[in-house]
C-alpha cells in the first residue's frame, strides 16, 4: 500500500519552486522530514468523453491566463475528528476509496483525435504527501495548503487533486486537499468532503455516487442540447438590448494587466444579512446589487449587464455531481428611473434569476453564435462586469443577526481588512467580483483591469460597497 514512514528514499513534490508535477522531484534539504505513501484505488474500467460546458470555460481561462490557477485551484483542509481512527494505515485506506467511488478525482484531460478528451483510469495510486505538524496540526495544514495550491496542475499527467496529511505523534490531524477546477466545482468538492469524513468514520459507504464527469459530458451531448439552444437564444436577445459602447482607457496597461484587492469585513457580512433579511433576497442578491449600483454610478441610466457564475445544480440528479458543472450566466438589470437601492433589489433579483436559469449551454456553440453575429467573443463582454459567490452552501441559512444597531455597525467597518493579492493577466471583464466565508466575516476580492481602472481605485470601491450596505 505504501512505502513505510521512515524510509525517505521516495521522491518527494517540490512543485512550489520547480513547477515539476506532483511527487516527481528530488527531496530539498528543508522538507527532509516528509515523505510519501500511495493510496491504491481501483474500480470499474476506463471510461473517456470530451469536456463538460464547465471544462471547456475552465479550459478557455486557462488559456487566457497562466495564473489563473491561483484562485481556480481549490484549497481545502480538512480537520480529523477525534472519533476516528486516523492512523496513516486507516486514512491511506479511506483516501483510496474516496477516490475509487469519485471516478472525476481519477480523471485526466488529454488531447485526442477530435480535441481534448477527458479520460476517468480504473485503477492506480494517488500520492499523499505527509508531513509532521505540531498541535492540532492546522498551520501546518494551511501552509501546505498554500504551496500544493500555488502551482498549477499538469492536467495531462497529473491527477486532479493532490492530498497530504498532517501527523502528530503518529496521528492524522489534518488532510490537506487541493482540487484542480478540471474535474470538479466548488459544489463538488463540498460532497468529497463530506463522502471523506464518513468514509474515516465508516469505512465505507452504501449510497451510490452522484455523476461523475464523465458520466455529465455523455449527458450534454445527448438531451441536454435541446437547453442550450434555448440559452443561446437568450443570451443573443439580452445581448442586443445593451447599449454598444467603449470602455474608457485611464492608464497604461500594467503587469500583470490585472490588479486585485480584497476588503474582510464582518460588518459587510452582518450588513447584507440585514438587508437580505429586510427586502426577502438572498444575501448574493444584496452584494451583487451593491456590486451594480456602484459600477454604473456614473453612467446614464438604462440597461445594465452582468455576469454571475451558476451552480448548475437546478436538475435532482446534479444534486450529488462530483464534476465541473458551474457556468457563467448573463443578465440584464434595468437601472431606468434611478432606482433606489430597495427598488433596485428586486431588479436584481429577476435579472440573476434569469441568469442563472440559461447558464447550461454548450459554451463552444454559445462562442459560436456570437461570431457569427459579427461581434468579437473575446471583447464582447468587457464593459461589463462578473460576480462569483462561492460561500459555503447553508451559508443563507446562517441566522441573521439580532440587536445590531448603526453604532455597532459602523464600529465594525473600523476593523474591517484591505490587503493585495496576486493579479491576473487577463479575463473577459473590466471587473471582476468572488466573495468567500471568512471567519465571522466575508471577504470580496476585486479584480480589475488595469487599461480601464486605476489600481489606486480598488480599496475605495470595496470601502464604497461596505458603506453602501451599512
Amino acid at each position: 500500500m505504501s512505502e513505510k514512514p521512515n524510509d525517505r528514499s521516495a521522491p518527494l513534490p517540490a512543485i512550489v519552486r520547480s513547477g515539476m508535477r506532483f511527487a516527481d522531484a528530488v527531496v530539498p534539504d528543508e522538507w527532509a522530514s516528509e515523505w510519501l505513501l500511495h493510496a491504491q484505488f481501483q474500480s470499474g474500467r476506463l471510461e473517456t468523453a470530451p469536456l463538460t460546458w464547465g471544462q471547456q470555460v475552465m479550459w478557455r481561462a486557462n488559456a487566457l491566463s497562466r495564473s489563473n490557477h491561483l484562485f481556480m485551484n481549490l484549497r481545502r483542509t480538512l480537520a480529523v475528528s477525534e472519533r476516528v481512527a486516523a492512523d496513516l494505515t486507516s486514512v491511506t485506506r479511506a483516501v483510496g476509496a474516496l477516490v475509487a467511488r469519485h471516478a472525476s478525482l481519477r480523471t485526466r484531460v488529454r488531447p485526442g483525435g477530435d480535441g481534448l478528451r477527458q479520460e476517468a483510469a480504473p485503477a492506480g495510486a494517488m500520492p499523499l504527501l505527509v508531513v509532521p505538524g505540531e498541535g492540532d496540526g492546522g498551520e501546518a495544514a494551511r501552509a501546505t495548503a498554500a504551496r500544493l495550491g500555488d502551482v498549477a496542475f499538469d492536467h495531462a499527467d497529473e491527477w486532479p487533486v493532490r492530498i497530504a496529511l498532517v501527523l502528530v505523534a503518529d496521528r492524522v490531524r489534518q488532510i490537506v486537499l487541493v482540487f484542480s477546477h478540471s474535474t470538479v466545482d466548488a459544489h463538488a468538492v463540498d460532497i468529497v468532503l463530506r463522502d471523506l469524513r464518513l468514509l474515516l468514520l465508516r469505512g465505507a459507504l452504501a449510497a451510490p455516487a452522484g455523476p461523475q464527469s464523465v458520466r455529465v459530458a455523455q449527458h450534454q451531448q445527448g438531451v441536454d442540447q435541446r437547453r442550450s439552444q434555448r440559452a443561446i437564444e437568450y443570451w443573443l436577445r439580452e445581448y442586443h438590448r445593451l447599449p454598444r459602447r467603449d470602455l474608457p482607457v485611464v492608464g497604461p496597461e500594467l503587469t500583470p494587466r490585472l490588479h486585485r484587492g480584497e476588503l474582510v469585513s464582518s460588518a459587510l457580512d452582518r450588513a447584507a444579512r440585514l438587508v437580505a433579511a429586510r427586502h426577502r433576497v438572498t444575501t448574493s442578491t444584496v452584494l451583487l446589487a451593491g456590486l451594480t449600483a456602484l459600477t454604473v454610478r456614473d453612467r446614464e441610466p438604462g440597461p445594465c449587464g452582468f455576469f454571475p457564475m451558476a451552480h448548475n445544480r437546478f436538475r435532482p440528479d446534479y444534486a450529488q455531481a462530483v464534476a465541473n458543472i458551474g457556468q457563467i450566466g448573463f443578465g440584464v438589470v434595468d437601472l431606468s428611473g434611478r432606482p433606489t437601492f430597495a427598488d433596485l433589489l428586486p431588479r436584481v433579483w429577476q435579472a440573476a434569476f434569469d441568469a442563472y436559469r440559461h447558464a447550461y449551454y454548450d459554451a463552444a456553440a454559445l462562442r459560436r453564435a456570437f461570431t457569427d453575429l459579427g461581434y468579437d467573443y473575446g471583447s464582447a463582454f468587457l464593459p461589463y462586469h462578473y460576480f462569483n459567490d462561492v460561500r459555503l452552501a447553508g451559508g443563507e441559512a446562517a441566522a441573521h443577526p439580532t440587536g445590531e444597531t448603526e453604532a455597532g455597525l459602523r464600529a465594525a467597518t473600523r476593523r474591517s481588512t484591505f490587503s493585495w493579492v496576486r493579479g491576473l493577466d487577463r479575463a473577459s471583464w473590466h471587473l471582476l467580483a468572488h466573495v468567500v466565508d471568512e471567519p465571522g466575516a466575508v471577504g470580496v476580492t476585486l479584480s480589475v483591469d488595469t487599461r480601464h481602472v486605476l489600481p489606486d481605485d480598488v480599496e475605495p470601491f470595496l470601502r464604497d460597497l461596505e458603506e453602501l450596505l451599512v
